[in-house]
């Protein structure tokens, strides 16, 4: 039994005409398939190389759909077939037949993602210092012209992100403070050190807990929310018709927002921690006996005013990020719902861990403060 060969002439063109013999049958291509399809190969793709099977002995499906997709799933008069071959390409030719080969690994794949993601990477951090000095010189500028400040727009943002953020905010600082008391309840009740419940909740709240809730909340809230209208003003061409116009965007879309957040968020710490700590000394309370009397009677005396002036600096920054952020990728929105929806989710991702990075560095920059 011949095995599956070919070999290749020149006509008088100088064009390639390849002559196919042997077996071409699943069997015979088993082990000689890979050197065969490399060597075919560019001959597939040459629309000038003719092909002749008459000396074929054994055509089989297998065989025939590889030569089937190599020519593109079309016989044409390039080939040259004998009756019984034709009537197995016809065969797949009917049932829309194509051999997939399993594509080999690109190396490259990798290294081409890392690089894409870099480059992405760098766009936004160009786009998003932009933005950054774009904002800081309409500061400058409503600092000189005091009467160009969109007052109206900073207000309504304060009520959107403040106002309404205060029962949710409540509503969680509260019930994290239950939590948290009754977790240290049990374990301080072991040991006997029923007072320094006092200590841990006092200071990891007003110094972590309270900036850290309140910029989560507020990226999840305020800031798909800032990140979704910004987005559909650009679907809609709103901010377009704005440049057109002559107004600034960053003057009426993007600083009164910022600065109604950053002005917000110290406030919304402020409530947010007074909260947790309502609900941490009603778990102590109830476990420990500790009255709330002495329990907010004793917090100041354990955890020092510089830790308030902490968590407000920190809150101060967590919503001048988590806004800027919003409006970056907002800005960024092409005019499609996808994109949209996209920029809205990195949004929100993208803020979460910035405040996360942010608060890391802060704690271990004022490790030595307050403590």
């Amino acid at each position: 039994m011949a095995a599956a060969s070919f070999h290749i002439e020149l006509d008088q063109q100088g064009r390639p005409h390849i002559r196919l013999h042997g077996q071409w049958s699943l069997r015979s291509l088993e082990n000689d398939f890979a050197a065969l399809k490399t060597s075919l190969a560019p001959y597939f793709s040459d629309p000038f190389t003719s092909w002749d099977l008459q000396q074929v002995e054994q055509l089989d499906t297998a065989a025939a759909a590889v030569l089937w997709a190599g020519w593109g799933a079309k016989i044409d008069n390039r080939i040259n077939l004998t009756d019984e071959q034709r009537k197995v390409f016809d065969m797949l030719g009917r049932l829309d037949t194509s051999i997939r080969v399993r594509k080999q690994p690109d190396l490259m794949g990798p290294l081409a993602s890392l690089g894409k993601t870099t480059f992405e990477f760098i766009a936004h951090l160009r786009d998003f210092m932009q933005l950054l000095g774009l904002l800081f010189m309409e500061i400058f500028y409503v600092l000189r012209r005091p009467r160009e400040f969109p007052l109206r727009e900073f207000s309504a943002n304060i009520y959107k992100s403040g106002v309404t953020a205060l029962p949710i905010s409540a509503l969680l600082g509260f019930m994290i403070g239950i939590a948290l008391g009754y977790l240290m309840s049990k374990q301080l009740r072991a040991f006997g050190a029923d007072i320094f419940i006092v200590n841990i909740l006092g200071l990891g709240i007003i110094r972590e807990l309270g900036p850290m809730l309140m910029a989560v909340l507020v990226a999840g809230r305020s800031g798909s929310a800032m990140t979704a209208q910004i987005g559909v003003m650009r679907v809609t061409e709103e901010i377009d018709a704005l440049t057109t116009m002559g107004i600034s965007r960053i003057l009426r879309v993007v600083l009164p927002k910022v600065l109604g957040l950053t002005f917000v968020a110290p406030l919304l710490v402020l409530w947010t921690s007074a909260w947790s700590l309502l609900g941490g000394a009603m778990s102590a309370n109830i476990e420990l006996g500790i009255s709330f009397r002495f329990f907010f009677e004793y917090l100041p005396t354990v955890v020092q005013p510089v830790n308030l002036t902490l968590s407000l600096i920190k809150g101060l920054l967590f919503g001048f990020v988590v806004t800027l952020i919003a409006c970056h990728f907002g800005l960024r929105v092409k005019p499609n719902t996808e994109s949209l929806s996209m920029s809205t989710t990195s949004s929100v991702v993208t803020a979460i861990t910035a405040v996360i990075l942010i608060d890391a560095q802060f704690a271990i920059l004022t490790r030595g403060i307050g403590i």
